[in-house]
């Protein structure tokens, strides 16, 4: 079966920064692209950084500039490196795996993992 691991998670001050990993392992074909979302307390789950089909990441303005997405393929592992962290980047952090094949012949399918909380407060 397909399990997305992640780490890196904690609690910063404003202005730290942490990097955040998400390793795919199981039976995986192949993927059409890697990413993050965020959900903070009463609020719907966004989008934090993603690669488009050509590899250039998209980031929403909230994160532009102060957050990276890299990848690793040999890995199947994704990272989010966030720095100049603000208190209203606190959230739960959800990598997601788009597009995921177990074999040639399967459909395409997605995965998220299982969360990792980011806490900014002084």
């Amino acid at each position: 079966q397909v399990q997305l691991v992640e780490s890196g998670g904690g609690l910063v001050q404003p202005g730290g920064s942490l990097t955040l990993s998400c390793a795919a392992s199981g039976s995986i074909f192949s993927i059409d692209a890697m990413g993050w979302y965020r959900q903070a307390p009463g609020k719907q789950r966004e989008l934090v950084a993603a690669f488009t089909t050509t590899g250039i990441p998209n980031y929403p303005d909230s994160v532009k500039g102060r957050f990276t997405i890299s990848r690793d393929n040999a890995k199947n592992t994704v990272y989010l490196q966030m720095n100049n962290l603000k208190p209203e980047d606190t959230a739960v952090y959800y990598c997601n795996v788009a597009g995921l094949r177990t074999s040639w012949s399967s459909i395409k399918s997605n995965y998220w993992g299982q969360g990792t909380q980011v806490t900014v407060s002084s």
